[in-house]
């Protein structure tokens, strides 16, 4: 996992317990956290300047502080499985996590302490991979094996959702699913609106599932294994593999927000725009694409590098290039380094940079020659 401060510093997560920091404009390595955890670290999040969060496969997540790397500010006990996702909503100053247990959790870093932050479970759900929050933190999106993605709508974190029952499980048979229309001459599924089932009918915090479309096919299971949301919070980007492990699709949805005729009628329909087959090197292990800054660009793990994808050659913005049917995403140009399969990658905030990591622990620094 890679990540990076206001300060353009990157971060990266490591599978032995460890997290390194590096100046990117000059490549020097700054320094190694060589226990940061007792197991793989699996994600980080700034949540300001100089504070970050780490979570890791011994199911914890870690505060640090810039000025003083040689100990924790804290670490936090909640979870009790593997974590693997971190969020953070600046304005209420709440940090989000998810893990293999299936809940989300809330920290309240106004109240951080040597021995922790208190916290509640906000959220449960059976098979979760990965959570999001949108930019303006209106919204949770939670991705899971079994290709659901749920959305939250109006997000309330300082109420709870957990009542000890699982949304999916509740919808059963009556979730609604994808619909997908085929073009006659692709077996691509089109653009054609996704439905889906309102779970809760308060005004915050309510939960729809939604089966999105993918081209791996209507009769082939699948599962979302990576998760980011689009900048301006209109589209998400999911990493899809079939459970038969023998294909993998990166896909864009869009979200198309609408006036509620029921109580129980959706909030929103999602739609397949872009789509793109990917190498399915290394199946079993998750890559994790990511947008531009701003949005007009995907960066992909491909094979022993990655693929700069657009929505069209000229790079224009996603909703410039919206059609009827869903469209392949086009390769912008592809950047190949590592003697390994690429499993993450990230595009600077503040530079025209891009890192990638790879299963064999490089990490490549990308950019462009004038």
């Amino acid at each position: 996992m890679l990540s990076r401060s206001h300060r353009s510093l990157l971060t990266v997560a490591c599978e032995l317990s460890e997290v390194l920091l590096f100046d990117p404009i000059s490549s020097k390595h700054i320094k190694t956290l060589s226990e940061a955890h007792e197991n793989c670290v699996n994600n980080i999040r700034f949540l300001d300047d100089r504070l970050f969060a780490t979570c890791s496969d011994d199911f914890t997540v870690a505060l640090w502080d810039l000025r003083k790397l040689n100990s924790k500010v804290c670490t936090l006990q909640g979870h009790t499985s593997w974590v693997k996702n971190i969020e953070y909503d600046a304005n209420t100053r709440l940090l989000v996590t998810s893990g293999f247990d299936g809940n989300v959790i809330i920290w309240d870093t106004n109240r951080c302490t040597e021995d922790g932050c208190p916290h509640k479970t906000f959220f449960h759900t059976r098979l979760l991979m990965r959570m999001r929050l949108t930019p303006d933190c209106s919204k949770m999106l939670i991705s899971t094996s079994s290709g659901h993605l749920l959305i939250l709508h109006d997000l309330d974190l300082a109420n709870s959702l957990d009542d000890g029952s699982d949304p999916i499980i509740r919808a059963g048979s009556t979730a609604w699913s994808s619909h997908e229309v085929t073009s006659p001459n692709s077996s691509a599924p089109t653009a054609a609106g996704t439905s889906s089932q309102e779970e809760s009918v308060s005004s915050r915090n309510s939960v729809e599932i939604v089966i999105p479309a993918v081209p791996v096919g209507r009769h082939r299971g699948y599962c979302i294994t990576s998760l980011e949301v689009h900048p301006k919070g209109q589209a998400v980007l999911l990493r899809c593999s079939s459970n038969t492990d023998d294909q993998e699709w990166t896909c864009v949805h869009e979200f198309i927000d609408g006036p509620q005729a029921g109580p129980l009628s959706p909030r929103c329909a999602i739609r397949l725009t872009h789509y793109i087959e990917e190498a399915n090197v290394r199946s079993g292990y998750i890559k994790e694409p990511c947008f531009s800054p701003d949005g007009r660009l995907i960066s992909s793990p491909h094979g022993y590098g990655i693929r700069l994808l657009g929505f069209d050659t000229q790079c224009n913005e996603l909703f410039d290039c919206l059609s009827r049917r869903a469209r392949p995403l086009k390769e912008i140009h592809s950047l190949s380094s590592h003697n390994d399969v690429v499993l993450t990658t990230k595009f600077s905030p503040t530079h025209c940079q891009i890192a990638s990591g790879c299963l064999s622990g490089r990490v490549s620094l990308y950019q462009p020659k004038f």
